[in-house]
């Protein structure tokens, strides 16, 4: 069971990205809600919501100004946003301790091409919790003979796959006494995962983790391939073309992966070009599809010779 200290904690961390007279208000949800809260919402123009598992709840009082939007993004990046400017550009930030802040606004382009990104008009606090023994229910039916086989966690955005993905790393790491740990490389592109602080993971990934944040995840699996002789390749969120064709490498070169994917399950995956080739080319032996009921999660896992 998750410690509801510890629930209640991380929320309450989160406030401190709030600009004051948003956070006093925040402090007044109930504390069963705020164990549960997973984000953040402010919209210029309309009073300020925290997203619970049911939905959104307003927090009352003044509508949300550009000014506040202004101040989070202060507030995370030190008021030096130019040292944040890539990850701006893509759309989020990422503060200490691994809270994900995306931002919504104007895309300024130039030739068709996209230069900045700026004049917030919204943004979402994600109150990331880390979930030690998430992936309890699952890691057997991972593992072929004692050993690891590459697994693609598919949900929906907020299901949980990163908890699920970072534990799942952690354990593989930590090896048990059964089983001998891996070297896992992580591929953690927005700080999410490990939550990397001067150079130390501000969440549990395990004693042989090597992580490479801030890095195109493309980028990072090429680079971690070449230099850190992993066992386990470990990516948060397969989005784009290239992030397939260095999965395809990596799995060539007989690394097992370990990613997420935005999906309701492998027939909504399968309908989707981007990565109907991951299950032709049968990159990944097993599935672990997250599914919320009555608001708790549930884990189906299932194996690639029965597609």
């Amino acid at each position: 069971m998750v410690d509801e200290e510890y629930q209640v904690s991380r929320y309450d961390e989160a406030l401190s990205l709030l600009p004051y007279n948003i956070r006093e208000r925040a402090r007044k949800v109930v504390r069963g809600d705020r164990r549960v809260a997973e984000e953040f919402r402010l919209r210029v123009g309309w009073p300020p919501t925290v997203l619970l598992p049911d939905g959104e709840i307003s927090l009352g009082g003044n509508a949300v100004t550009k000014e506040d939007i202004n101040a989070v993004v202060e507030i995370t990046t030190g008021a030096s946003a130019y040292s944040s400017a890539i990850q701006i550009r893509n759309g989020y930030l990422t503060a200490r301790g691994g809270y994900r802040i995306g931002l919504a606004g104007s895309v300024f382009t130039d030739d068709g091409k996209m230069k900045g990104f700026g004049n917030f008009s919204s943004l979402s606090i994600r109150i990331s919790r880390e979930i030690i023994g998430s992936a309890d229910v699952v890691i057997g039916e991972l593992l072929n003979g004692g050993e690891f086989k590459s697994t693609l966690i598919i949900a929906p955005p907020g299901a949980g796959k990163t908890t699920l993905l970072r534990d799942i790393v952690r354990q593989l790491s930590e090896g048990s006494v059964d089983r001998q740990g891996l070297r896992v490389s992580l591929a953690d592109e927005r700080g999410e995962v490990a939550a990397i602080t001067d150079g130390m993971p501000q969440m549990k990934v395990g004693r042989r983790t090597d992580i490479l944040d801030a890095c195109p995840k493309a980028q990072a699996v090429m680079i971690m391939l070449r230099s850190m002789n992993p066992q386990v390749i470990a990516l948060d969120e397969i989005t784009a073309p290239e992030d397939i064709r260095s999965i395809e490498s990596a799995r060539n070169c007989g690394v097992e992966l370990l990613a997420t994917a935005h999906a309701t399950g492998i027939e909504d995956l399968a309908r989707r070009p981007l990565y109907r080739g991951l299950l032709q080319d049968k990159i990944f032996s097993n599935f672990v599809i997250i599914r919320r009921n009555r608001g708790r999660r549930e884990y189906v896992v299932t194996k690639e010779d029965v597609l």
